[in-house]
């Protein structure tokens, strides 16, 4: 199996409130970083967010693992 550099699809994550947490940290820490007015850490912290929903909620197989 090839793994990949950021492997977010792991059994940890098969409960669904603990991707929603991720997911919701992410973005609660780009809404803190936009009212602190740090644009770059605001725009990598979303991106991160992003990458997690994408990862949890529409690639993510927990019958899979």
């Amino acid at each position: 199996m090839r793994r990949k550099l950021i492997d977010v699809q792991i059994p940890f994550f098969i409960p669904v409130w603990r991707r929603v947490a991720v997911v919701g940290l992410c973005f609660g820490w780009a809404l803190l970083e936009l009212t602190a007015d740090n644009i770059e850490w605001a725009v990598l912290a979303a991106g991160i967010g992003i990458y997690c929903a994408h990862q949890f909620f529409l690639a993510f197989d927990p019958k899979e693992k």
